[in-house]
């Protein structure tokens, strides 16, 4: 086996859609290599890979497209000696799209039967991750469950805790934050009452309600029937918790109590749900805290 030297990182999506009533998948047909594959393409210095994977696909195909669950990553060797690629990928809803005009780098993105994708890719590894979207039920909601923000220490703050604020540094995380949540398309922003928690979520500029469940001082059990319950509403929620709930939220929404759900202030995780059934889970944080 051939020693690999340097890993090239890129990210990429599924991206489909509903045409009557069948789904229907983007692949791309690129001149240079006349091959066809899924859009995917390499990060930029400091990029997120789920900004990556959106960038990558509205550059190659000219789709908007949101992220719903993580799908298999792969990597294979680029024919440079010593250098591989890796691949991280994404199921996407096409939520809009235009023709896009035929470049020296993609001549033509087609939308093809999901059942047939299989067959006009060029490359074992694409296939593979289209038997993986395929295995999986249509994502019906996406709830990204994230922690706050840093808010400084509690025993430096005079005033109830509840009312403890972000310090500057949790300020610049929660717009980090934003800017990955803002990807999903969230149709609605629920927080825990603590004001960090609150704050943490604000830039996204949605309305935002307040729900005491997910206040760390309440058991799980009733923060992981309302989350279920914000799932069943379909669409995209991020709801905005505390550090000492979330774990134990984690795992009875889970049932996994084997899994270490430590989550990082201003992080969390993507939830995705088929008809009220969790089918994916993927931690999410941004890269400056990485």
């Amino acid at each position: 086996m051939a020693e690999v030297n340097s890993v090239v990182r890129a990210a990429g999506g599924v991206v489909w859609r509903r045409d009557g009533g069948a789904t229907e998948i983007v692949l791309v047909h690129r001149p240079r290599y006349n091959d066809w594959s899924l859009p995917k393409g390499k990060l930029d210095p400091g990029e997120h890979e789920l900004t990556a994977a959106v960038r990558e696909v509205f550059e190659e195909t000219a789709v908007e497209a949101v992220p719903q669950v993580r799908l298999p990553s792969i990597r294979y060797l680029t024919g440079e000696p010593g250098v591989e690629k890796s691949v991280d990928f994404w199921s996407m809803r096409a939520a809009a799209w235009t023709p896009r005009p035929a470049d020296d780098e993609i001549e033509e993105a087609r939308w093809v039967p999901a059942t047939e994708a299989q067959s006009a890719l060029s490359y074992a590894h694409d296939r593979g991750v289209v038997r993986a979207f395929l295995d999986l039920p249509p994502v019906t909601a996406v709830v990204a469950l994230v922690r706050h923000a840093k808010a400084g220490k509690r025993h430096e703050w005079t005033g109830p805790d509840t009312e403890r604020p972000l310090e500057p540094a949790g300020e610049r995380d929660a717009r980090a934050l934003s800017g990955l949540l803002t990807l999903l398309r969230p149709d609605r922003v629920v927080s825990a009452t603590p004001v960090r928690c609150r704050q943490t979520v604000e830039p996204l500029g949605l309305p935002l309600e307040l729900d005491p469940a997910f206040d760390e001082l309440h058991p799980p059990g009733p923060a992981a029937t309302r989350l279920a319950e914000l799932a069943g509403r379909g669409g995209t929620t991020v709801v905005c918790s505390q550090g000492k709930l979330m774990p134990p939220l984690l795992a009875a929404l889970t049932n996994r109590a084997d899994v270490n759900f430590h989550t990082r202030k201003g992080a969390g995780w993507v939830l995705s749900f088929a008809e009220g059934r969790l089918v994916g889970r993927d931690r999410l944080a941004p890269v400056t805290l990485q």
